[in-house]
């Protein structure tokens, strides 16, 4: 029998972007797509759509089981933090049909401030971050933290939400006071951290109770939207670059360890290199893959998704050395097209040079 697979946010980047990765693992499978967004949905990549309530709806967990029933779903997949936190706190009912974190572990890598803390705890790299309690504290904070520019962010989200660069205690106050007033942010939900100013990494992993299965890297070289975001930057890249890097896989292990030492599922860090050019993780999105997973399920030895789903059904993953390193691919993107992987020998394949 195929396996049938739920996944949700079909027909958002990531979710299609998922669903495209599954199809080239294996053309077997049978794709549904759900979202509580009927014109997302409608972009929607799968065999199937389903319409389901939003996951903070009270409704949204017996929906979700009424469909997993119905369908004879294998396996749900979640693709944003607010699916994957809403329905790790279903697995009690939905058991062998999941394959993620522990809701706890999911909570404590969706915080940075309390990640941050954690992290270098327990002696992993990562930028050193302080609170914000209220305006007034920002000027004392910023005395604390190393170089000439402090990077301020709030604690929660993705996509570089809510971050800038700043120099002063005056820029840090403004930014923070705007998206308060403005955004309806808190004041106590942002933090300032310590500015990394070398290279963007990113990491992949598998993980199964705690062992590493497989893991891939890319660097980021340019950003989607970069030039507009106050903060210059932003997780999703324009253009990145797979690249061998055994210290980033061993500086990302070391960070999940220190989250679960018993974590099963997927995770992506991300990692900026400090001034001395150590990497060090910013951001950890626990049980789910990340908007790039086409650079690592295309390229190399192994599709990840497909060796997620291997590895959630219980099957061997088939995978020998848990390092894939697959250099010198490129994924372009840009909006209103689908993601691009070349080779950089094929980078001016039918391109007719007129410089």
């Amino acid at each position: 029998m195929p396996v049938r697979i739920l996944v949700t946010g079909a027909g958002t980047g990531l979710g299609n972007n998922l669903i495209r990765s599954l199809r080239a693992a294996d053309e077997s499978f049978v794709v549904l797509g759900c979202h509580d967004d009927r014109f997302d949905l409608k972009k929607s990549a799968a065999d199937r759509h389903y319409l389901l309530p939003s996951p903070g709806d009270r409704a949204f967990p017996q929906r979700l089981r009424g469909l997993i029933t119905s369908a004879r779903v294998d396996l749900v997949i979640p693709t944003s933090d607010r699916d994957v936190r809403a329905i790790a706190r279903q697995r009690a009912r939905l058991g062998r049909r999941l394959f993620l974190p522990s809701a706890r572990t999911i909570e404590l890598g969706q915080d940075k401030y309390t990640l941050s803390r954690r992290l270098r705890a327990r002696g992993v790299p990562a930028p050193a971050t302080y609170a914000v309690r209220d305006l007034r504290s920002v000027a004392a904070i910023m005395r604390r933290l190393p170089g000439r520019r402090v990077w301020c962010r709030v604690r929660r989200g993705s996509g570089a939400f809510g971050a800038a660069a700043v120099r002063t205690a005056g820029q840090a106050r403004a930014w923070i006071a705007y998206w308060s007033t403005m955004r309806d942010v808190r004041v106590r939900d942002f933090t300032l951290g310590e500015y990394l100013p070398g290279r963007d990494f990113a990491c992949q992993m598998l993980w199964d109770r705690g062992r590493l299965v497989l893991a891939k890297t890319f660097e980021r070289l340019s950003y989607e939207g970069g030039r507009g975001r106050a903060g210059g930057v932003s997780s999703v890249a324009a253009l990145a670059k797979s690249v061998v890097e055994p210290r980033v896989v061993d500086v990302c292990a070391a960070a999940v360890r220190a989250l679960d030492r018993r974590l099963s599922g997927p995770c992506c860090l991300d990692l900026k290199e400090s001034a001395a050019g150590v990497p060090c993780v910013t951001e950890i999105n626990v049980g789910r893959f990340s908007l790039s997973t086409a650079l690592y399920d295309l390229v190399g030895k192994h599709n990840m998704a497909g060796t997620y789903v291997r590895l959630a059904l219980g099957e061997p993953p088939g995978v020998d050395e848990v390092y894939d390193a697959a250099p010198d691919h490129y994924l372009i993107r840009d909006v209103d097209t689908v993601p691009a992987v070349v080779h950089a020998d094929e980078l001016f394949d039918g391109i007719i040079d007129l410089r």
